[in-house]
């Protein structure tokens, strides 16, 4: 394993150094999808929070590495280009849900490197001490919360008949914690209604989860960051009716009005789901771009409602190499 990352981060490091590598991103446009930057690299690098999380100092050495080898521009630049775009190609950050380690650990170092970033609000969250379940379930499950909860989460998830698994106490913590990536991955399938009341059996925080509103316009008047929605309740948007599913984007959207000044014209599919009936209802709420999960590069071609991006890990923020690695596999022809 070493040795096949070693050759990607190697052929990485080649291909954004060479004619080859420079020629194919001409033009062209990455956006990179985030979602939380952490108080601390150790608690990021731990299997079931490293892909969605990574830490101040990894994602410092991720900002100087953009800067390096990107043109680091807002989002919309690389959506609706102008005519005076260089010869260096172009990233954009986003960060989806609105998380407030937002505010408190990764603005000010957007701030210090001068680097623009858009976020995608979870709406419902936004101002509220309503949880994220991935985040309340796991934690309660790593025993983040203490041994007691744990054992209450445990035990209710047996009586539901979602038992977790015997690794969850193994002694090697990294197996541990992959045991758990797998078991919350495995937990999305369920309905939205009964993770909700599997978060309303974990124990409240001190903290809210999520920004507030104030810490939303306090970024954007900064000119730095712009935000969009990222759906209201973050319920998947191909699981949902048409009714609900219109109610879902016009919350959101409406919350994104009242709240910013100047919200971005672009939807962010929770979980990066979309269907030709969700864009349709996307298109129809006047959303002329939306962001998907899907990896590769733009360049202003494809559907612009399901816009691709590359994923940044913990994994991938300390070593950028394997992130050029995966830029050169979507910049293929």
């Amino acid at each position: 394993m070493a040795i096949k990352q070693l050759i990607k981060r190697t052929s990485g490091w080649l291909y954004l150094n060479s004619s080859v590598g420079r020629n194919q991103l001409h033009g062209a446009g990455v956006i990179l999808m985030l979602h939380r930057v952490l108080s601390n690299d150790r608690a990021a690098d731990l299997p079931h929070r490293n892909e969605l999380c990574v830490g101040p100092k990894a994602f410092e050495h991720l900002l100087v590495w953009l800067r390096k080898h990107f043109d680091c521009v807002p989002l919309m630049e690389i959506l609706q280009p102008n005519a005076l775009r260089t010869e260096r190609p172009q990233v954009a950050l986003t960060f989806d849900d609105g998380w407030r380690d937002n505010a408190a650990n990764a603005f000010p170092l957007l701030q210090k490197h001068q680097v623009p970033a858009s976020i995608f609000l979870s709406t419902d969250f936004i101002g509220s001490r309503q949880r994220f379940w991935w985040e309340s379930i796991g934690e309660t499950l790593w025993g983040s919360h203490g041994e007691k909860p744990r054992m209450h989460l445990i035990e209710y998830l047996q009586s539901i008949h979602h038992p977790v698994p015997v690794l969850l106490d193994d002694i090697d913590v990294d197996r541990r914690s992959l045991t758990l990536l797998h078991y919350l991955q495995g937990l999305k399938a369920l309905d939205p209604m009964m993770l909700e009341r599997l978060t309303d059996e974990c124990p409240q925080e001190s903290q809210p989860q999520a920004l507030d509103w104030h810490q939303v316009r306090a970024m954007e008047s900064s000119g730095l960051v712009r935000f969009g929605p990222h759906g209201a309740s973050h319920a998947i948007l191909t699981g949902l009716d048409d009714v609900r599913l219109g109610e879902e984007i016009s919350r959101s959207r409406d919350a994104m009005f009242n709240g910013c000044n100047r919200p971005l014209p672009v939807y962010c599919y929770p979980n990066g789901d979309n269907d030709e009936r969700v864009r349709e209802q996307i298109a129809h709420h006047d959303f002329p771009f939306a962001l998907g999960t899907g990896s590769g590069i733009y360049r202003g071609t494809g559907d612009p409602l399901n816009l691709p991006r590359f994923g940044v890990s913990q994994r991938t923020a300390r070593n950028p190499e394997l992130l050029s690695w995966r830029i050169y596999r979507g910049a293929r022809p």
